[in-house]
C-alpha cells in the first residue's frame, strides 16, 4: 500500500514537472520551424532592405537553446520550494500502526490494565512516563481507567503540577493556576 502511494506520487511529481517544463518553455515566443509570418511572404521585403520582418531571426538556435538553459535552471529551485510545499502539505505516513503504546511506570517498566487495577482503586490517579519519558497521570475509573491521560507539565512555566485531593483540583505550583479532574481550567 505505501509501494503504491509513493509511486503514485513520484508519477504525478514527473507529471507536473514535464507539465511546468513545457509551459515554462512556451512562455519564451520564438518562430516556429516552417511558420509564416502573420502578414504574409512579401517578395519585397525579402530582396529589398525595408526593415520589414521577414520570419528571419539571426542564431534562432542559439537564443532557444539560452532560453531552455533559463528554464531549466530557474525550474530547479523552484520545484525544490513547490516540493517543501508539497511535502508540508501532504507529510509521509508512517507504514502499518501497531497500536497503543503502553504507558510506563516511574522506572519506565511497561503498565498492564491487569497490574494497575490490582493495585488501584476508584478515582485514583498516578503519575506513568509518556512515550519520551513525559509525566502523565492515569486516572482509574470504576473496572478500568479513562480513555486519556492527563498531561503533568504546566504549559504556562514547565511546572509538574501536582493533585491536590484537599481541593479536588490540579494546582499548579509555579503560579497558581487550578485544572479540574479531567485536566480543564
Amino acid at each position: 500500500m505505501a509501494n503504491t502511494r509513493r509511486s503514485r506520487s513520484l508519477a504525478l511529481a514527473a507529471v507536473a514537472l514535464v507539465a511546468c517544463s513545457f509551459l515554462l518553455a512556451t512562455v519564451f515566443v520564438a518562430p516556429q520551424l516552417g511558420a509564416r509570418s502573420l502578414r504574409g511572404e512579401s517578395s519585397v521585403a525579402l530582396r529589398s532592405a525595408s526593415g520589414e520582418y521577414t520570419g528571419f531571426v539571426p542564431d534562432m538556435q542559439r537564443r532557444t537553446l539560452m532560453n531552455l538553459l533559463v528554464v531549466a535552471i530557474t525550474a530547479v529551485p523552484a520545484l525544490v520550494v513547490l516540493g517543501g510545499y508539497a511535502f508540508y502539505f501532504y507529510p509521509p505516513l508512517p507504514g502499518g500502526g501497531s497500536g497503543g503504546v503502553p504507558a510506563g511506570d516511574v522506572d519506565g517498566n511497561p503498565i498492564t490494565l491487569a497490574t494497575w487495577m490490582k493495585t488501584h482503586k476508584e478515582g485514583d490517579r498516578e503519575l506513568v512516563q509518556g512515550l519520551k519519558g513525559e509525566p502523565f497521570y492515569l486516572i482509574t475509573k470504576g473496572d478500568s481507567i479513562k480513555d486519556f491521560a492527563i498531561g503533568a507539565v504546566c504549559t504556562h512555566l514547565g511546572c509538574v503540577v501536582p493533585w491536590n485531593k484537599a481541593v479536588n483540583r490540579y494546582c499548579c505550583p509555579c503560579h497558581g493556576s487550578q485544572y479540574d479532574e479531567d485536566g480543564k481550567v
